[in-house]
């Protein structure tokens, strides 16, 4: 609720005729007179919506890498849902409940479509391995397809989790890669000013599988703080890429959900090393 002022009136000549403000009244040069000052009336009563709240869908948000994002979103106090093949989460913590869980394919029909609406910002965690032919798809196609039915809708942010590059490893996986590559160069054109592309590497953490925890931290932690130093190797030909540090999988999560939510972010492509700053950041 809000209440709206209205000030009397003064025409143009009483206005010229008037000099300045004494002790809160104006004194007028014609008469010496002092006028009243100016009355305030209290107009009548308007309802004043709230400002928007922030809604985040997330692409995939019962991976590993999705489900980190949902927490720390629902940690920031914004409305999350998560559109996936399979819907609701198989995780049973506490948080999952709070999660909007919807079930939908990007590469099949438009009925996901409405898990777009009142989003205000995506973070797209899809990817997956297999035939190259089911790699682009998968990496490229669905993520190409939710980019434009998001700019569609008029969602003001998009942040897609991406790959590093590994060298040999892009010739490998070839589809994994072009895939990956067509949907960053979707994105660009389609949110120039709200695009961002977090090109992580090895991704530690402790990962559900079924009933099982893996704690890949045991590995990814001590090759991180070891290779986030040593940078240099990674510029080497050939081999450099395989020095690309390992990074936590919090940290993935707290570096999209600021870029999904702050429009100071800068827009564009952010390296591992990019993540790992912008992650310390947020932690001091």
């Amino acid at each position: 609720m809000a209440k709206r002022l209205i000030y009397s009136r003064l025409s143009l000549s009483r206005l010229s005729a008037m000099g300045g403000p004494k002790n809160g009244r104006f004194l007028s040069t014609e008469s010496n007179k002092i006028d009243e000052p100016f009355k305030v009336e209290e107009a009548e009563t308007v309802n004043v919506p709230p400002p928007p709240s922030e809604k985040l869908l997330v692409l995939g948000g019962n991976g590993f890498v999705g489900s980190h994002i949902c927490r720390e979103a629902l940690n920031r106090g914004l409305a999350v849902a998560s559109l996936s093949r399979s819907g609701g989460s198989s995780l049973h913590d506490s948080w999952a409940k709070n999660v909007t869980w919807h079930k939908g394919n990007l590469l099949s029909s438009d009925s996901w479509k409405e898990a777009l609406d009142g989003v205000t910002s995506v973070i797209s965690c899809i990817g997956g391995f297999g035939s190259n032919s089911y790699m682009y798809k998968i990496n490229g196609t669905a993520n190409i397809n939710a980019i434009r039915a998001a700019a569609d809708k008029g969602v003001k942010r998009f942040v897609y989790i991406s790959a590093a590059d590994f060298g040999f490893a892009n010739y490998l996986l070839k589809g994994y890669y072009e895939g990956k590559r067509a949907a960053e160069t979707e994105l660009l054109t389609k949110f120039p000013y709200g695009g961002v592309i977090l090109r992580p590497g090895f991704i530690h953490g402790t990962r559900t599988v079924g009933s099982m925890k893996l704690p890949l931290g045991i590995i990814g932690s001590p090759l991180e703080m070891v290779l986030q130093h040593a940078k240099p190797l990674n510029q080497l030909p050939l081999v450099g890429p395989l020095f690309t540090p390992p990074v936590n999988v919090t940290a993935v999560a707290k570096v999209a959900v600021r870029a999904a939510t702050d429009p100071v972010f800068p827009p564009g492509i952010v390296d591992v090393y990019g993540i790992q700053r912008f992650s310390q950041q947020m932690s001091r």
